[in-house]
């Protein structure tokens, strides 16, 4: 159920339920029941119940929910954003069936109501609300009502959670067959409330017949692939992760990448520090071993280790000619790559340099972890990218072109593979927004790379971790409480407790 499906995916899965023999009033009847079955489940009978419907099929499931609430003993008043006889197809037919009053939208009194049925708008909107629906939105929005929406809150796009002019809030929504990324994605995400998913009947098969390229960052489906030692385990086996620090003045961003991917499970690690750092360093680490290394020439040398298999490059590395070298140096020797802060903004304006690097790198993989500041300094001469529609396209349109797994970082972390494969991470939480903490995650990111976890389920894994981490600690977390809490995080997960 982790598959998030677009407004064009969910049309393809209506149509094929549709050839394959259900109707599509039997899927608009099932929606609105479930719609009616979710204000049954929070309210008394006899309550009072406004539904505003809109002019598509969305205004169809509202009118079906309308009937069976009154069936169920609820003061139900439907408003109608357009005419009646302007609606077509089965929502016309669910239209039929109501035999109440259907007032004008103008005429729709939404601070009289209780509760409010958002039945205006779906997730395939593709226009500003404006006019008489804008109107309404706003009255629904002042109303204090508890309201719950129809599939997605009216105004909020399906497919990037952008606001369409303006959105209806609600406290819950009732969406079929699975969620879209509008759900997940900001600002859609904070207009949703919580966010049911409704069996209609679009089976699963279907579901998998559309090959979804893009699902909700959860365990479930790369748990599988997540590296867990065999009971012959050394920790040569479990890889070695090298973390490059930076100056005297910049040192603690590599420890605690260094941390991050000790704690996810490196068998190694090891800071590669500039000899005139090497005291501070070592005065501060214990399990995670300190090498000097002096620029790119002392990486080469020390690469000459075949048993390192991943790095983290960036983390207060600083900016410049002297931390590219770095990373080219490493990419021609094949090491798995995550790539952040300074190693990024080194390669601004320059995503073909990086592709370049991608492109050395053969299977070992290159994992770029920018926020929103680093990934418009880098894509900044890129339109395309810069300009795609949501945070999911700029995303899956960056690791195009740059061949690299991208980690999009922000409240609504995107993950995305050059193939065109995409997360959107669901369970961060706001005490991650403070020093370090990217930090860390670069470093579980590079852990798992270090025991062969494929780049783009790494990443992905990486992301979910670092977010569990946080919201175990939650007030007062500091970046170096992350690592400290990834153990308990690793015994639920690997015991299969990750809801």
């Amino acid at each position: 159920m982790h598959e998030l499906l677009t407004s064009g995916e969910m049309r393809a899965a209506d149509a094929r339920t549709i050839a394959a023999g259900t109707p599509g009033r039997v899927l608009m009847e099932r929606a609105g029941r479930a719609v009616a079955d979710a204000v049954s489940a929070r309210h008394p009978v006899g309550t009072r119940v406004l539904i505003l419907c809109g002019p598509g099929n969305n205004g169809g499931d509202g009118f079906v929910a309308a009937r069976l609430l009154v069936t169920r003993g609820y003061r139900v008043e439907v408003a109608l954003l357009g005419e009646r006889e302007a609606l077509k197809g089965d929502a016309a037919l669910a239209a039929a069936d109501w035999k109440g009053p259907v007032a004008a939208a103008a005429a729709a009194r939404p601070d009289e109501a209780r509760i409010i049925v958002d039945a205006l708008f779906g997730a395939g909107l593709a226009r500003e609300l404006d006019g008489a629906a804008r109107t309404l939105v706003e009255a629904v929005n002042g109303s204090g009502a508890h309201v719950v929406a129809v599939d997605i809150p009216s105004g909020i796009d399906g497919d990037s959670g952008a606001i369409r002019g303006t959105g209806v809030r609600a406290h819950e929504t009732v969406t079929f067959a699975r969620r879209k990324p509008g759900h997940l994605l900001l600002p859609g995400r904070l207009h949703c409330g919580h966010v049911r998913v409704a069996d209609i009947g679009i089976s699963d098969d279907v579901i998998a017949g559309l090959a979804i390229g893009t699902r909700a960052n959860h365990p479930a489906w790369w748990r599988p692939q997540f590296p867990v030692p065999a009971l012959d385990a050394h920790k040569y086996r479990r890889g070695h992760a090298v973390v490059i620090s930076g100056g005297i003045a910049g040192t603690g961003a590599a420890r605690l990448a260094a941390r991050g991917a000790l704690r996810a499970g490196a068998g190694l690690v090891t800071v590669a520090s500039p000899p005139a750092a090497l005291a501070v360093n070592a005065a501060q680490l214990t399990a995670v071993m300190v090498r000097p290394v002096d620029g790119a020439d002392g990486l080469a040398a020390f690469l000459e280790d075949s048993r390192i298999n991943a790095l983290v490059i960036g983390p207060a590395a600083g900016v410049g000619p002297a931390t590219r070298r770095m990373v080219e140096t490493a990419a021609g020797r094949q090491r798995a790559l995550v790539l952040d802060a300074d190693a990024l903004s080194s390669f601004a304006g320059d995503a073909e340099g990086l592709r370049g690097i991608a492109g050395a790198m053969g299977r070992s993989g290159v994992i770029l972890t920018p926020h929103e500041g680093e990934f418009a300094r880098i894509f900044k001469d890129q339109s395309d990218v810069v300009n795609a529609p949501s945070k999911l396209e700029r995303a899956r349109a960056a690791a195009a072109a740059t061949g690299a797994v991208i980690v999009l970082k922000g409240p609504d972390t995107v993950i995305a593979a050059p193939d065109g494969r995409a997360a959107i991470n669901e369970n961060g939480t706001p005490w991650l927004a403070t020093a370090g903490a990217g930090d860390v995650l670069a470093g579980i990111a590079a852990g798992l790379l270090a025991q062969a976890m494929p780049p783009f389920l790494a990443a992905c894994a990486a992301v979910w971790l670092h977010a569990a981490a946080g919201e175990r600690v939650g007030p007062g977390l500091i970046a170096e409480d992350l690592p400290e809490a990834l153990p308990a995080v690793l015994r639920d997960l690997l015991a299969g407790i990750d809801e």
